[in-house]
């Protein structure tokens, strides 16, 4: 994330209650640390048994309501002391529906009534929690939902979506606007006539849908769904419940839960994994969090001063190496995973956990499904009492075991560098910049070709193999890349633009490792310049479905990459030695313009050898490839497999602005006569 003090600056609050209390690292490690698997609820139909962890209270009450807002508490019950600092209380009769929160003595103060942070349903605005019976919640079919088929992590292709921009605009023709049941909406078209929603998304062959925080988190008011409200939501609240505004009904806990389960069904019928975006390295406030009413201080690190350090740049920062706050984020993991069926997960602000309990993520979730794919944002916001070498940067992802970071160095080398708005990129002109394009062709992993001492930012590989790379050009954060393009060429036409845009989507889906695309990047997505429209207005944000029609050709290409893509594994090698071995550069001189040959049935792949040359520069420039018959299946313009052009000499003229991607069936020298 970027920009985190301007987006949830007012967040940081109230400090005072809990600055006299000892928040030191020694008191800290003498709290007892609870092994047992049944923190929060557990629920049937005969009673319900409720166990909080908080070693610090010297009382803590049970108190149960009516409502998920207002109200006097119908019940209050005395929780008493359990193993290992825990709380625990035994209620007889079915509670289903009933609404709960808990409220610690610490210190000889009652701190605030807050659900505890294990809850799995909360009524609206996430201020008191719910009793559901999950079983309740499941749709139709969900016993027998089970996710696509993946064979291998470098297969996935990401679109990374907000789920409220999907559906909102006139020109969606969804009816639940805004809605978790908006994705599961079948047949829906533009006025033109042409897919949108989940339809589009089928259609453009995407095999992941990332989305923007799910979970139940602070800065929409559900209580105010009529009102217009927008927000990224990176302000979490509920880790363990889905966000109420994307319901139909926010103060019913069970609503949230079913109709989520029912968007993941469909998609997964679809033919499309889910990822969530989850957000473990902060809450949205710090001392009114549900953490710190039951344990002050513990779930965060401290600074030299005693106050909250504060690496995301939000007022604090998670304290992930800590025993019970590793065991929480591992089992909210494993919840999304089991009760949800959810996919994958990509870890904001990532470099803020430490090395082990990311490790240990990955172990539980592989465990479950080996095909769960994890990444995340391999740096921090700001700085961290976390020593470097324990933190989950992108340097540090050699120590990772099955996880992903950002490449910001293929990102930068694209369309320049993402703080220096006016600054350009390769696709744009801007000389220096091959090898760290060459970096992330080969997906941040060693190559012999490739000189580190001249990449932008990483002058070692960081990458055990492709499939810890995420290879992107935009992302929600910052301009979107048509936005950008526009600020750093202001004199540019439209049309001398889209070269640019075209040429970028393709260096992101013919590079080595997983892509990943911004939503409505195949119909030319536009923020109207916002930088940072986190909590911008929907017609800022949202995706308008008229684009599709307006830059059809640019659908058509995008959609003719990912096809292309998919059908062939030489684009989708699994190992840095597969890379190595069958990934050759083209010696090129020109600073804006390189290439590479895919040789002998890469990966194996159908095709002999395939050629991708990318031309940055305005000027068209020869390139020599080896003497065959090469067929050209991508022109800078069109993506034609079917009646490609035929080559049938050594040399080919790249156009400015575009890429070239070529085969030839048979090896470079031999006859293609027998080819059909």
């Amino acid at each position: 994330m970027r920009n985190r003090l301007a987006k949830f600056g007012l967040m940081v609050l109230g400090l005072f209650s809990i600055a006299a209390m000892d928040l030191s690292e020694s008191n800290f490690n003498e709290y007892p640390v609870y092994e047992g698997k049944d923190l929060g609820l557990t629920y049937t139909v005969k009673s319900s048994a409720f166990k909080v962890w908080s070693p610090p209270a010297t009382q803590l009450l049970l108190r149960f309501y009516e409502k998920g807002l207002g109200g006097k508490a119908t019940k209050t019950v005395k929780m008493k002391k359990g193993p290992q600092g825990t709380w625990v209380a035994v209620v007889k009769g079915n509670l289903q529906g009933r609404y709960y929160t808990f409220q610690a003595q610490i210190e000889g103060k009652w701190l605030d009534e807050v659900p505890d942070p294990y809850a799995y349903a909360v009524g609206t605005n996430g201020k008191r929690a719910q009793v559901v019976d999950l079983k309740l919640t499941n749709p139709v079919g969900w016993d027998f939902d089970n996710r696509p088929a993946l064979k291998n992590p470098t297969d996935i292709i990401l679109y990374e979506l907000h789920l409220r921009d999907l559906s909102t605009h006139p020109s969606a023709g969804i009816t639940n606007k805004g809605k978790y049941l908006g994705l599961t909406e079948e047949k829906t078209r533009n006025p033109e006539g042409q897919f949108t929603g989940l339809e589009h998304l089928k259609e453009l062959g995407i095999t992941h849908v990332h989305l923007l925080p799910v979970f139940d988190y602070m800065s929409v008011d559900e209580s105010r769904l009529d009102e217009p409200q927008f927000n990224w939501g990176y302000d979490p609240q509920n880790y363990n419940v889905p966000e109420g505004s994307y319901s139909s009904n926010p103060e019913d806990g069970a609503t949230r839960i079913k109709e989520f389960k029912q968007m993941v069904r469909a998609l997964h019928s679809s033919g499309i994994r889910v990822v969530m975006d989850v957000v473990y390295n902060h809450t949205g406030v710090t001392d009114k969090s549900n953490f710190n009413q039951l344990v002050p201080g513990y779930y965060y690190r401290q600074n030299d001063k005693g106050g909250f350090s504060d690496a995301s740049a939000c007022g604090n920062e998670t304290a992930s190496e800590r025993p019970m706050v590793r065991k929480f984020i591992i089992e909210s993991v494993l919840h999304w995973v089991k009760e949800y069926h959810v996919d994958g997960f990509r870890f904001d602000l990532m470099g803020i956990h430490d090395i082990e309990t990311m490790n240990q993520i990955s172990k539980a979730v592989h465990a479950i499904d080996p095909s769960i794919f994890l990444y995340g944002e391999g740096w921090t916001a700001g700085a961290s009492p976390l020593p470097d070498d324990q933190k989950a940067i992108k340097a540090n992802v050699l120590k990772l075991d099955k996880i992903a970071a950002f490449s910001d160095d293929l990102r930068d080398a694209i369309r320049g560098h993402v703080f220096t708005h006016k600054e350009k990129g390769f696709v744009s002109g801007k000389a220096g910049l091959k090898e760290s394009v060459k970096f992330g062709v080969v997906a941040s992993t060693w190559h012999p070709e490739v000189d580190y001492s001249k990449v932008n930012y990483s002058k070692a590989p960081w990458a055990n193999g492709p499939d810890q790379t995420i290879s992107y050009a935009s992302c929600h954060d910052n301009h979107t890349l048509w936005d950008r393009l526009a600020i750093n060429n202001p004199m540019l036409l439209d049309e001398e633009r889209i070269k640019m845009y075209r040429l970028a989507v393709t260096m992101v889906l013919t590079a080595q490792g997983v892509p990943f695309l911004h939503a409505g990047t195949e119909m030319v997505v536009t923020k109207k310049g916002e930088e940072n429209s986190y909590n911008k207005p929907d017609e800022i944000n949202q995706l308008d479905w008229t684009r599709k029609y307006q830059y059809k050709e640019i659908f058509d290409y995008v959609k003719g990459l990912i096809a292309l893509r998919k059908a062939h594994p030489a684009f989708r090698m699994t190992s840095a030695a597969m890379i190595r071995e069958h990934l050759k550069f083209i010696p090129t001189t020109e600073e804006n313009l390189t290439g590479f040959l895919l040789s002998n049935h890469a990966n194996g792949d159908p095709w002999h050898t395939i050629a991708v040359i990318y031309n940055g520069s305005d000027q068209v420039h020869p390139v020599i490839l080896p003497r065959a018959e090469w067929k050209v299946v991508a022109n800078g313009e069109l993506i034609d497999v079917k009646n490609p052009p035929v080559i049938r000499n050594s040399g080919v003229l790249v156009p400015g602005n575009s890429a070239l991607i070529l085969y030839t069936a048979n090896a470079p020298g031999q006859s293609n006569a027998a080819e059909k």
